[in-house]
C-alpha cells in the first residue's frame, strides 16, 4: 500500500445526525496529511465508474450507508471502513470516536479485512431477464399489502423444494442474518461464512422452516399465477422492484465480494452481545 499517495473516497449520509461534524473532522484530518479525498453524499446518484483508483472507502452514517456503498463498489476491490455516526452497528463496527485510530491502524497493517459474501438476483419475465440486482444483506419477496398471503414455488439448484404460502420469503447472507431474517426467526451466522439462509416469513404451513444452504447453491422462486395481492422484491431493504404473477427470481452467490475493514475493539460475538443485550446475569 502506497501510504503517501493514498486516495480516499468518503460516502456520507448527510441526513443522519452527526455526520456533518464527522465529515468536517475527516476533511481537516486528511488535508493536514496531504491526502486526495473525494466526498460523495449518499443521496447523489453515482456509480463505480471512475472510482477504481481509490485505495479505501470510508462510509459515514450507519449500516444502511455501508450497504448502499457495498452494492456500488462490489468488484472494485476497495476496502470499506464503515463508521457509524451513532455508536456502532452490526456491520459498521467502528464508532465516530474510533475512526481515526482505526484508519491509522489499518494503513499500518494492524487491521484485517473481512470478505463478505454478496449475491446476484435476476428477475425473468416471459423468458427474458428484465431486472438485475446485487446485494449484501438480503433479497426479500413479499406481499405489498398488509396481512396478505402470497403463493410461491421454491427451487434449490433446480430441485423443487415446495410450495410456500406465506407472507413472503427471505434469502439472507451471513451478513444479513442479523437483519430482517433474524426478526423473522432465522438463525444468526458468522458474517464470513460461505452460506445463505432461506427463511419463509410467517408460513401458513408450520413445517416450512428456515434452512441454511451452502453458498454455491442457486435459488429460484416462481411467483404463482393466482395471487390476491401485489408482490415486490426488495434488495437490502433499499432497492424495490414490483413483481407480477409468473415472474421467476433467481438468486445466487456473486463472484464479487464486499471488503470490510474489521475493528479490533470488538469482535462479532461482542457486537451480538451488546446489540442484542445478551446479559446472561441473574438480573437479566
Amino acid at each position: 500500500m502506497d501510504i503517501e499517495n493514498q486516495r480516499i473516497l468518503i460516502i456520507v449520509n448527510t441526513l443522519k445526525e452527526g455526520t456533518s461534524a464527522l465529515l468536517e473532522e475527516a476533511k481537516s484530518y486528511f488535508k493536514e496529511r496531504g491526502k486526495e479525498v473525494l466526498v460523495i453524499p449518499l443521496n447523489n446518484n453515482f456509480s463505480s465508474g471512475g472510482l477504481s483508483d481509490k485505495d479505501i472507502a470510508i462510509t459515514m452514517g450507519g449500516d444502511g450507508t455501508l450497504l448502499h456503498c457495498a452494492r456500488i463498489l462490489a468488484g472494485a476491490d476497495i476496502p470499506i471502513l464503515g463508521v457509524n455516526a451513532g455508536d456502532f452497528g452490526f456491520i459498521t463496527e467502528i464508532s465516530k470516536d474510533e475512526w481515526i485510530e482505526a484508519y491509522e491502524e489499518y494503513i499500518a497493517g494492524k487491521l484485517e479485512v473481512s470478505r463478505r459474501v454478496m449475491f446476484n438476483a435476476n428477475v425473468t419475465r416471459e423468458g427474458s431477464i428484465i431486472a438485475s440486482f446485487r446485494g449484501l444483506n438480503d433479497a426479500v419477496i413479499r406481499s405489498s399489502s398488509v396481512s396478505r398471503i402470497i403463493r410461491l414455488r421454491v427451487f434449490l439448484s433446480k430441485t423443487y423444494i415446495g410450495r410456500y404460502r406465506a407472507d413472503g420469503v427471505i434469502l439472507a447472507t451471513p451478513t444479513g442474518s442479523t437483519a430482517y431474517s433474524m426478526a423473522a426467526g432465522g438463525p444468526i451466522l458468522h458474517p464470513e461464512m460461505d452460506a445463505f439462509i432461506l427463511n419463509p416469513i410467517c408460513p401458513f404451513t408450520l413445517s416450512n422452516r428456515a434452512i441454511i444452504i451452502p453458498g454455491d447453491e442457486s435459488l429460484e422462486i416462481e411467483i404463482e399465477r393466482e395471487q390476491r395481492a401485489g408482490i415486490m422484491l426488495t434488495i437490502d431493504g433499499q432497492d424495490v422492484f414490483q413483481l407480477t404473477p409468473g415472474d421467476r427470481v433467481a438468486v445466487k452467490k456473486s463472484s464479487k465480494c464486499c471488503l470490510i475493514i474489521r475493528s479490533n475493539k470488538r469482535n462479532f460475538y461482542e457486537v451480538l452481545r451488546t446489540k442484542l443485550n445478551w446479559a446472561g446475569e441473574p438480573n437479566a
